[in-house]
């Protein structure tokens, strides 16, 4: 089968079944998504798997290439592998590589379960009977900013036990193992409630420090989430009479912005992908770092890679994109309003304008690029991001099949949380639902 060539069903009437799927019930309310590895780590804002899901299996066929150019939490990525497809993935966030890693490696949970026990076991001994030696390499672990920044979150008692946890995943061979338990490590920290950090609901990327706070003992918290982990692992996979998606996959994950993929042009049979709320309305950096300071990135490494994040609101030094009419005229009535946040708006544009132009560079003729995305509430005004992205990829050359819409099930998708229960806050105008869109390279 050469580059440009397809399954059967992808011909003429192509577009009608992209239509017809779009039209589709995509809410999945009710739908358990936390089976296989979809759960073991928490991540905010994150789509159903049951949505990938569908459109994988609607439109392509086993052994073709599915894209996610930003994978974030990857159930894309495990969706696809699932499916029996190969899987390409980028992403700058260095915790999203890492779950993503996690989750696509094969494991064997009788094993899993026995090495994290002497892990907790080897941990426990250290801070009991060798305090003095951790106390050290403690201070020894960090830069001065970064040290400064886990003394405010974290009590003396669980950076400890987070260090004599963390010397013996570290000390374990470079194995897929390690990946598995580096990333629990990270879900130890990054939890939906408790936790063992000050920090309130940390997993919703807007923390909050709560000095009177009693955090939980970070051994305790570590061996919930291996064993919790482990067991929806398990259960799914004794469900499944298909394993093929557990064997050596062709698997590719690239530390890569999303307008930059490195991907061969025409290589990609379909690309799902959910970019970032625009304006930053989601700062996963501001949750990210609290496990990545751990694995030996500093403060201003994570700055600096949060500064280029797509949707950011900083425009020092952006580059701007000529515009479809769409999105000129929302600037233009945005700038009445607030002329940074118009600014801001802008970068985001453009910046998906770049991202549309490599989806178009590296899908096949014919094939299909499905984005989800939320639209925004700024200064009252909604922004129609939907609308916007839809009039990009008609002005790059993408056939515009339709604009599916899916309303959010809003007390399960992890959201950042409402602590002040106002319900007119510009976080609750703008996620209720979210838009689906379908282009057709053509």
């Amino acid at each position: 089968m050469d580059s440009n060539s397809a399954p059967a069903f992808v011909n003429a009437q192509f577009p009608d079944l992209l239509r017809a799927a779009l039209h589709a019930d995509l809410d999945f309310h009710g739908a358990n998504g936390k089976y296989s590895t979809h759960g073991w780590h928490p991540f905010p804002a994150r789509f159903p798997p049951q949505l990938p899901q569908f459109f994988i299996e609607n439109l392509s066929a086993r052994d073709e290439t599915v894209l996610d150019p930003m994978f974030g939490s990857g159930a894309t990525l495990v969706e696809a592998a699932r499916l029996g497809r190969r899987v390409v993935g980028c992403d700058i966030d260095p915790l999203a590589l890492m779950i993503a890693e996690a989750k696509l490696t094969p494991l064997e949970p009788a094993q899993a379960l026995d090495a994290g026990c002497r892990i907790i076991e080897a941990a426990q001994h250290a801070f009991y009977h060798e305090r003095e030696r951790l106390e050290l390499a403690l201070k020894q672990r960090f830069d001065t900013k970064t040290k400064e920044f886990i003394d405010y979150w974290f009590l003396p008692q669980q950076q400890l036990e987070l260090l004599a946890l963390l010397q013996g995943i570290e000390a374990m061979p470079r194995t897929e193992m390690q990946k598995f338990f580096k990333m629990i490590f990270s879900a130890t920290i990054i939890a939906k409630s408790g936790g063992v950090s000050l920090a309130r609901d940390l997993a919703h990327t807007r923390p909050h420090r709560v000095s009177s706070k009693k955090p939980a003992s970070a051994f305790l918290e570590f061996g919930k989430r291996l064993k919790s982990s482990l067991a929806s692992y398990t259960k799914y996979t004794e469900e499944l009479s298909d394993l093929k998606w557990q064997e050596k996959q062709e698997i590719e994950l690239r530390a890569a912005h999303a307008d930059k993929t490195g991907i061969a042009p025409s290589s990609v049979d379909l690309i799902v992908t959910s970019p970032p709320y625009a304006n930053n309305a989601i700062d996963y950096m501001r949750a990210h770092k609290f496990s990545l300071v751990w694995f030996g990135w500093k403060i201003a490494e994570l700055a600096k890679i949060r500064a280029r994040y797509l949707g950011h609101d900083a425009v020092k030094g952006a580059r701007f994109e000529v515009l479809p009419r769409q999105c000129e005229n929302t600037l233009v009535r945005l700038a009445k309003l607030d002329t940074k946040k118009t600014a801001a708006l802008r970068r985001y544009f453009s910046e998906m304008s770049s991202v549309i132009k490599e989806m178009k560079r590296v899908l096949k003729n014919g094939r299909a690029a499905i984005i989800v995305v939320g639209t925004s509430n700024l200064c009252g005004m909604d922004v129609e991001t939907h609308n916007g992205l839809a009039a990009i990829g008609e002005s790059v050359g993408f056939d515009l099949a339709g604009v599916g819409v899916r309303r959010l099930d809003r007390d399960k998708r992890m959201m950042p949380a409402r602590w002040n229960k106002n319900q007119h806050s510009q976080i609750e105008n703008r996620m209720h639902e979210e838009y689906v869109l379908g282009l057709i390279k053509q």
